[in-house]
């Protein structure tokens, strides 16, 4: 058992030496643009481009999303995009919203169709104010 611990103990040693190497060969990746506002009325936009061809943008705004005027929230919209190891650019939009979020993107799966008697069913419920 004790040598057990010993070897657990020297494998941690050996790894945790190792690390800081590996992270010294790591390259920091410049921002080469960058933008952002507040506005006093809640709104707000940002973006940022990266030496790699990361790029990443948002903006947003109060919105009521309930019925009632104090049923405040945000709700922004975005796009974030960034090269693969392999060279292909994938770019994702997405939205956040009183509906949720809802990310979009040539390389993202999308489910299969809603059956008609379920999207029956939900306008049946809309329809009654059930939903």
């Amino acid at each position: 058992m004790k040598v057990f611990i010993l070897g657990v103990f020297c494998g941690l040693l050996v790894a945790c030496n190792a690390a800081p190497a590996k992270l010294d060969e790591v390259k920091p990746i410049a921002i080469v643009r960058s933008a952002s506002e507040n506005n006093a009325d809640g709104s707000y936009s940002y973006s940022f481009e990266s030496e790699d061809g990361t790029k990443m943008e948002e903006s947003g705004n109060q919105k009521q999303v309930g019925p009632k005027p104090e049923d405040i929230g945000t709700v922004s919209r975005g796009s974030y995009s960034f090269t693969t190891p392999d060279g292909v650019v994938l770019t994702v939009n997405w939205v956040a919203d009183e509906n949720g979020f809802q990310a979009t993107g040539d390389h993202l799966p999308t489910p299969p169709p809603m059956p008609e008697h379920v999207v029956k069913m939900l306008a049946d419920l809309k329809a009654a104010g059930l939903l």
